[in-house]
């Protein structure tokens, strides 16, 4: 445990924070993710060179490969398998030094096994195998065993909520008449199951956007983003809540990780917001939830951006354009927060003398460079997505060249390679499980079907608008299906299931997308899953689900913002004109300030329930884009604070003497 001694001139405390291994052991029991076999020595080795041979082959077969799309994404799929029953066991007690039972071996060949039959017999079946009545028993049996070790390994790293959805589809499917023939065809032998689009942009986009992550990582960028943050805002009151909030905004954009984001800035920004006074479930809560926001932060967005311009079939650059005033007021929100916290609790900034110089920092503006050289490439169309990110990997090596501190070696190219492998298992596992509940849904006809019944209760709820009862019910099935899985596979998961549900009930494309992603992101920071928040609370040691709470209640905006984006797309700068922009920004703005206000309680001082609830409905007034909105939220907004205000400055007045 690590121990920050505030010094006061009446009174000393001490400030107790989590190390890493309190981290781990806490990721342990909550995520399963982090729940994997401890290897050493020479098995060690031959595990990091099967990662390392796995993101080579990716970055080979997304660039080069002429091979027939179920070759190599059964290929794939293969080495998903290896690597995924190399790296997580079966339960917590199988985690050891260097053990794996053999009955783990025995799964993972002959799970493997199954996806190398399909693909080294892929020229003869794609001859004989024209539909499901043709299959042979034994195809039947591989596709089985073959569908059964991906969805075990889904337990194992993934967890349970996504497997269940997929289990009931499974069986719904068979309870409507649909033989097992049928079923394992096009689940198995076809690319509308378990090879559908989500593993398609998993195997093509995403693994090369994970391992780009891990080389950035390794040019020291997330120092250099935390210094940049404690130059700018270190010196103001709360200062290092602030930092936490800017620096796990710009690290989260890339990393494409919540939880990882918050371990890797947290274990930086927590102790020093523990250290200025902040409680131990506020500081957690901040990171965690500033650090699942970056996933929703343009221009990267995690590379959900690039994602999200694949499924909606639009340019990348019109999806970074549209999430920018979302992602503005999500931050604006959570910096307004931590601002009144730090009032109410009469909290300082950091001593100028401790923090890092602007002007030196100013000579580590090359380590941007990948990123901008990435979005440059893929926002004219000069090269593919793929082939963009590689050429940022290659540029994030030549910068490191240039700080002696983070230079990248040989060894930690291997590194990055083997953590990008690595990294891929879950998000590999989570996109196959997305294409069998596609499947189900697209065999059965399911869609229609749910969507009639969320038609139907959204119009059997009196006095409320039928769009908001759909646009809650879809939420809360985001965030279900959300839990424990990643970012990028999360919205891949959404993009299948639920946002065709909003496009349908008359939502456009482009808001029903974002919808889903923001709500299937916030599955983070959301109790009882919310692993970005116990991750925080691990080092801040504070208690886990009062973290979370907190977390959420920072995150107001995420929760807002999405429903009034989706009942007026102006918030997405669609369909508006240039001074309606202006306007939208302006008023928006003031609006999170109020909904913040609100959340927080403290303006000028303690606000009463009867103010937050009027200064939380002007907010949101205002942040509905609209005329009559707008001038009804600015005049209720303006009355609060001008009571508050002359209520703060009458009881700061010193008595009147006789």
């Amino acid at each position: 445990m690590s121990v920050f001694h505030k010094h006061d001139p009446q009174v000393e405390e001490t400030i107790e924070v989590g190390t890493a291994e309190d981290v781990e052991k806490l990721m342990r029991k909550y995520d399963r993710e982090s729940n994997t076999r401890i290897w050493e020595g020479k098995p060690a080795l031959i595990i990091r060179g099967v990662m390392v041979v796995f993101s080579l082959y990716c970055i080979y077969s997304t660039l080069f490969s002429v091979a027939a799309l179920e070759k190599r994404l059964t290929a794939f799929l293969a080495l998903v398998v290896v690597m995924g029953y190399l790296t997580y066991p079966a339960s917590k007690h199988h985690v050891r030094h260097n053990y794996i039972p053999w009955f783990d071996f025995v799964i993972m060949i002959v799970g493997a096994a199954c996806f190398m039959y399909y693909c080294l017999s892929y020229d003869s079946l794609v001859k004989v195998l024209t539909s499901a009545s043709k299959m042979t028993w034994f195809q039947v049996t591989v596709g089985v065993v073959g569908l059964l070790c991906i969805m075990e390994l889904c337990r194992r790293c993934v967890g349970i909520p996504i497997l269940c959805v997929a289990g009931v589809l499974l069986i719904y499917t068979f309870s409507t008449g649909i033989g097992m023939k049928r079923v394992l065809y096009t689940l198995f032998f076809t690319t509308s199951g378990i090879m559908g689009t989500p593993v398609q942009v998993c195997a093509k986009y995403i693994v090369v956007f994970i391992i780009f992550g891990a080389f950035l990582e390794r040019t020291g960028i997330a120092a250099f983003f935390i210094d940049l943050a404690n130059s700018l805002v270190g010196r103001f009151s709360g200062g290092p809540a602030k930092v936490a909030v800017i620096s796990s905004a710009l690290c989260g954009m890339v990393s494409g990780s919540s939880v990882g984001n918050t371990v890797t800035t947290g274990s930086v920004t927590i102790p020093m917001m523990k250290k200025t006074g902040y409680k131990g479930e506020f500081a957690g809560a901040v990171e965690a939830a500033a650090s699942t926001g970056g996933q929703i932060m343009p221009p990267i967005m995690g590379a959900a951006a690039f994602l999200m311009a694949e499924y909606m079939n639009v340019t990348y650059a019109e999806v970074a354009l549209r999430a920018i005033l979302p992602a503005v007021l999500y931050f604006t929100g959570i910096f307004i927060a931590v601002h009144l916290e730090a009032k109410k609790l009469g909290l300082k900034g950091i001593d100028k003398a401790e923090l890092p110089v602007l002007g030196k920092l100013m000579t580590k503006l090359y380590l941007l460079l990948p990123l901008i050289v990435l979005v440059a490439l893929v926002t004219t169309n000069t090269r593919t997505m793929q082939f963009s990110a590689t050429i940022a990997i290659l540029c994030a090596i030549v910068v490191s060249l240039f700080d002696r501190d983070n230079r990248i070696t040989v060894g930690k190219i291997l590194e990055a390679l083997e953590a990008g492998g690595k990294g891929t298992i879950t998000v590999a596992v989570a996109c196959a499980m997305a294409g069998i509940i596609a499947g189900c849904i697209t065999a059965t006809g399911l869609a229609s079907k749910l969507i009639g019944a969320v038609i139907a209760a959204s119009n059997s709820v009196p006095l409320v608008d039928p769009m908001m009862v759909a646009l809650f019910l879809t939420m809360v099935c985001c965030i279900i299906l959300g839990m424990g899985v990643p970012t990028t596979a999360n919205y891949c998961i959404m993009a299948s299931t639920c946002a065709p549900i909003l496009i349908t009930i008359g939502v456009p494309k482009i808001a029903a997308h974002f919808f889903v992603f923001y709500f299937g992101i916030v599955a983070d920071i959301t109790p009882p899953v919310a692993l970005a928040a116990y991750a925080g609370s691990a080092i801040a040691k504070s208690n886990p689900m009062k973290t979370g709470i907190n977390a959420t209640k920072l995150a107001i905006g995420a929760f807002v913002v999405p429903y009034i984006f989706c009942l007026n797309p102006a918030m997405l700068l669609i369909d508006v004109t240039p001074l309606g922009v202006v306007q939208i920004i302006i008023t928006s703005l003031i609006g999170i300030f109020g909904v913040a206000a609100a959340m927080n309680g403290y303006l000028y001082r303690k606000l009463n329930w009867a103010a937050r609830m009027a200064i939380c409905v002007a907010g949101l007034m205002m942040m509905d884009p609209g005329f009559v909105t707008d001038i009804v939220g600015i005049a209720l907004m303006a009355v609060i604070v001008l009571i508050q205000y002359l209520g703060a400055k009458k009881a700061n007045q010193p008595p009147v003497s006789a």
